[in-house]
This record gives C-alpha cells, sequence and structure tokens, in this order.
C-alpha cells in the first residue's frame, strides 16, 4: 500500500512522461467489435483508426496493467471486488476500496457514491480519487512492417489466423478466423503521470512493475491462445514540473533508449523522489 492517507493534501508537483515502443513477440488482436464485420473478412478484425491503420487503445493497455496489477496485490478476491456491471452475462468486476492508501485506486482513479460488493455489504466512497495514471492510444509504427512481411500477409498490415473449435461428440470442426497484427510490428506508446503530492512519487515503481507483469502475460484476445505476447523497449522516461508548465522552464530527462529494468531500477531508488523534486 502507499503512504498516502485522508489527511494528504493535493496539489501539482508536475508530471512523469514515459514513452517507448510496444515490441509484438507473436501477433496481436485487439477486436474492433462485430459492427465493423466486412464481407469476405475475419470474422474478428482488429480495432483501427479512421485511416485504416490498427492501433492499441490506451483502454485496453490501461486496463490490462490495472488488472495485472490487482491480481499481484491479492486484490483480485470477491471481498475486494466491486460490480461494475451486473447484466446478466455480461458482469464486470473490479477491486475498488475506501481506504486512502490503496495504490490501485490512487494510480486509477475512484469515483464517489455508492457501490456494491461482490460480497458484503454495499460501499459508500465519500470523496473521489483524480486518476494519476492516462494512458494514450499507442499507433502503429507502419515502418515496423517491413516489405519482406508484407509479401506474407493477408493484408496490407495485418495477417489472418485461421483456428477451429472441434466438437468433442461430433468430431466435427468450427472453424474461425481472427485479424492480427503480425509479430515484429511495433507501437508507440506514451504513459502519463501526475504527482500531485510527495507521496505520489513511489507510484512509478508500480506501474513498471505492471509493465513487467505484462511482458510475461499477454495484451488483446486469444493469449491462452499464444496471441498477444509484448515486450516493451526504447523506453525514455522525463519529468516536467510545475515550472515547465508555469514559466517554460525545461524538462529533465531521466532515462533514454532504456529497457524496463532500467525503469524498475530508477523508480526504486532511494534518490529518485529528489529528481523529480
Amino acid at each position: 500500500m502507499s503512504s498516502h492517507t485522508a489527511q494528504t493534501e493535493l496539489t501539482f508537483l508536475g508530471k512523469l512522461i514515459l514513452e517507448g515502443e510496444i515490441h509484438c513477440q507473436t501477433g496481436l488482436h485487439i477486436g474492433a467489435g462485430k459492427g465493423s464485420l466486412e464481407i469476405g473478412g475475419a470474422d474478428n478484425p482488429v480495432v483501427k483508426d479512421a485511416f485504416g491503420i490498427p492501433y492499441i487503445p490506451g483502454s485496453s493497455l490501461r486496463g490490462r496493467l490495472r488488472s495485472l496489477l490487482e491480481q499481484t496485490l491479492g486484490l483480485a478476491i470477491p471481498s475486494e471486488l466491486v460490480y461494475l456491471s451486473k447484466r446478466k452475462g455480461q458482469e464486470v468486476r473490479i477491486h475498488q476500496s475506501d481506504r486512502p492508501d490503496d495504490e490501485i485506486c490512487v494510480i486509477f482513479g475512484r469515483n464517489p457514491g455508492r457501490v456494491e460488493k461482490v460480497t458484503g455489504e454495499a460501499m459508500e466512497v465519500p470523496l473521489a480519487t483524480p486518476a494519476r495514471l492516462t494512458v494514450y492510444d499507442a499507433p502503429l509504427l507502419v515502418d515496423s512492417i517491413t516489405p519482406a512481411m508484407r509479401e506474407n500477409l493477408d493484408d496490407e498490415l495485418t495477417e489472418v489466423k485461421s483456428e477451429n473449435a472441434v466438437d468433442r461428440i461430433t468430431s466435427q470442426a468450427n472453424p474461425r478466423t481472427l485479424e492480427r497484427v503480425p509479430a515484429g510490428a511495433k507501437f508507440k506508446f506514451r504513459l502519463v503521470l501526475d504527482v500531485l503530492c510527495a507521496e505520489d512519487k513511489p507510484l512509478l515503481a508500480r506501474i513498471a512493475e505492471g509493465l513487467r507483469l505484462l511482458e510475461d502475460d499477454s495484451l488483446g484476445g486469444g493469449g491462452s491462445r499464444g496471441n498477444g505476447r509484448v515486450s516493451f523497449g526504447a523506453l525514455s522516461l522525463a519529468w516536467r514540473s510545475k515550472d515547465y508548465y508555469a514559466k517554460g522552464a525545461a524538462e529533465s530527462s531521466l532515462l533514454t533508449a532504456s529497457d524496463l529494468a532500467a525503469l524498475q531500477q530508477l523508480a526504486s531508488s532511494e534518490d529518485f523522489a529528489e529528481k523529480i523534486a
């Protein structure tokens, strides 16, 4: 848990800007929904921007980081979960508490009001907690799809993976197709961590932990079937203090062309808080 208390006063100290690349180690599928099906296209297309170029929605990356951190912190258990939706067959349960030192709620935000817990009585959250972490959509680096790769793709930027579900009684195959961004593709990502008090400074280490967990998990759909293995590289970290915005002061470069190990080492160092004073 964090060192935040009910008496912690929020102001604005600055922002940490983390940028880098997401490297697809296996094909990546983040679905666009059935509303985008095309005649002759894959059953499950990937999400694309207005120009038809695949991207990773910030909500997908942010949600995966939150889910992994909830699990590793032991918060994905019934007593720690609340309902976002109770629609039958579409239930959504996430972690939320009213504890001021709850890192998940500090990083990802918390809405005020009455929430229904999965187990136990409903909980009343008196005050909102502003989210510290912003995750932007990650555009595809189109040049990462090389001419040699394009020769073997089913579309200009994507491949189609065929799968079969086999009935255990009749042995009848039920084929389906899945559109994926191919292995070798790269996306440009950007995370911004608002530092609103001194107690927020250690939160970067927790975010770095989530990114590292993701490297040994999966992003998008079909992870248990080999999709969505990613890694992070070419990381840069900058500190923009309050004076950067108010007076045009220069930003401080804390990390360049680095990996997650270097990011974790920096964020966990004893003098990190001083570097973003």
